[in-house]
């Protein structure tokens, strides 16, 4: 049975350490803050005090942190990862950040001999809760093949989207652009519908019975109307951050991208008002514009 370890715990990496301890395997993880450790040890996980600690009893290791500095912090400083991995492990980085930085730990992973999986994750809390995660895999098929099962155990949906590292996180940088613009759409069209007097439960039931029906507007619509906008899952400054990885990808390829740059704009106003805050929390800066508040 393969050891496993985890960086990161928070409401992504302690569901899919949950999943993982789930599926039989035995989890070794790591986080800053000491309650996260006490949840994992309750788990039936086991708490390393380093990220190279936790190199050093894994046969896999998934990085599960915020941005790209924390990635490259965890495995490449003197106490990281990579001082406590062995040659023929496998380092996955599911955490999403830029495609240049996660190409940046190819070399110094290769000359240690590990491998190395680029696959950031789409799904949000419920989805690493449930282990019914998607993830976009960029790898050779020999190392995608090898560590399929510890995938599984915490994914619904396994993608394999290119051999290059690199490529995971593009594909996913263009997906946080398309949830990130319908996003934008939905908070503005309930303020619209709100600002001229229809009650939020019409506006519920037409949307969800239309084409743009979806789960994501399902969520999405519920908890600005439950007036829920903390502690859901979905931090605003992780969509702020996602939302600006898709906008230097656009710099650097030379795409046009009005929509987006409208949304990234909008969760820029967003995160200076409610930084604390789920993406939800959005929707209050546009109600207080138009006077209004979008209830059921």
């Amino acid at each position: 049975m393969k050891r496993v370890g985890i960086v990161g715990l928070g409401d992504m990496g302690m569901g899919m350490a949950r999943n993982i301890l789930a599926s039989g395997f035995p989890l070794t993880g790591f986080d800053l803050r000491d309650s996260r450790l006490v949840e994992l040890e309750k788990a039936g996980g086991s708490r390393a005090t380093s990220c190279k600690q936790v190199g050093e009893q894994s046969d896999v290791v998934f990085v599960m942190v915020l941005n790209g500095d924390q990635v490259k912090q965890a495995v490449l400083e003197f106490d990281g990862l990579l001082a406590g991995m062995q040659a023929g492990t496998t380092l996955i980085v599911s955490a999403t950040i830029n495609p240049a930085e996660v190409k940046e730990l190819v070399r110094p992973v290769s000359e240690k001999g590990v491998l190395l999986i680029d696959s950031p994750v789409s799904g949000g809390k419920a989805g690493a809760e449930g282990g019914a995660l998607t993830m976009m895999v960029a790898a050779k098929d020999e190392v995608l093949a090898e560590q399929q099962g510890v995938l599984d155990a915490i994914a619904k949906t396994v993608l394999h989207v290119g051999h290059e590292i690199g490529q995971g996180q593009t594909v996913k940088a263009a997906l946080q652009a398309m949830i990130g613009t319908t996003f934008a759409a939905i908070f503005e069209s309930l303020v619209l519908g709100a600002s001229a007097g229809v009650k939020g439960e019409t506006l519920y039931k037409v949307f969800s019975s239309s084409a743009i029906g979806c789960p994501l507007f399902d969520n999405c619509a519920k908890l600005i109307m439950d007036r829920k906008f903390k502690d859901t899952g979905s931090q605003i400054k992780t969509m702020h951050k996602d939302l600006g990885i898709s906008m230097n990808m656009a710099k650097e390829t030379g795409s046009a991208m009005f929509t987006t740059s409208a949304a990234y704009e909008l969760f820029q106003s967003g995160i200076s008002m409610f930084p604390t805050e789920d993406n939800w929390s959005v929707v209050k800066l546009l109600e207080q514009i138009a006077g209004t508040e979008v209830t059921w």
